[in-house]
């Protein structure tokens, strides 16, 4: 039987340890805005989305304690966020990205939505 308490066991490659995301405060507004996050896209590895929580950047990256079978290497020591880390949803059940209102995987999906959002972008 699949419980909340069992998921961890279940999944293959630790989803949840692969990334962070960090919330990007407010939602950005203005063309200075969005030149920062293309500035942000433009780095291997980063993504920034929307959902309803807001806007986050994303940033795939293997936790460093992250081991070979999935297991953390420092478990009993693991950070306070890691210990509060509640996984009664989670991607287990299905992927982060169908909450995504919006994506933006590299400079040019983001700099696509600019030229539609600002009918200026570029002059």
């Amino acid at each position: 039987m699949l419980t909340i308490n069992n998921k961890c066991s279940l999944c293959s490659g630790s989803r949840c340890c692969t990334y962070i995301t960090e919330a990007l405060g407010a939602a950005p507004r203005s063309k200075r805005d969005f030149e920062h996050l293309l500035w942000q896209v433009s780095h291997r590895g980063i993504s920034i989305y929307k959902d309803s929580d807001g806007w986050f950047l994303l940033v795939e990256a293997d936790c460093s304690h992250l081991q070979a079978n999935g297991g953390c290497g420092i478990y009993q020591s693991r950070p306070q966020i890691c210990r509060d880390y509640d996984n009664d949803w989670c991607e287990y059940d299905e992927p982060a990205e169908k909450g995504f209102q919006l994506h933006f995987r590299n400079y040019e999906e983001l700099l696509s939505y600019c030229k539609k959002r600002f009918k200026t972008w570029g002059r």
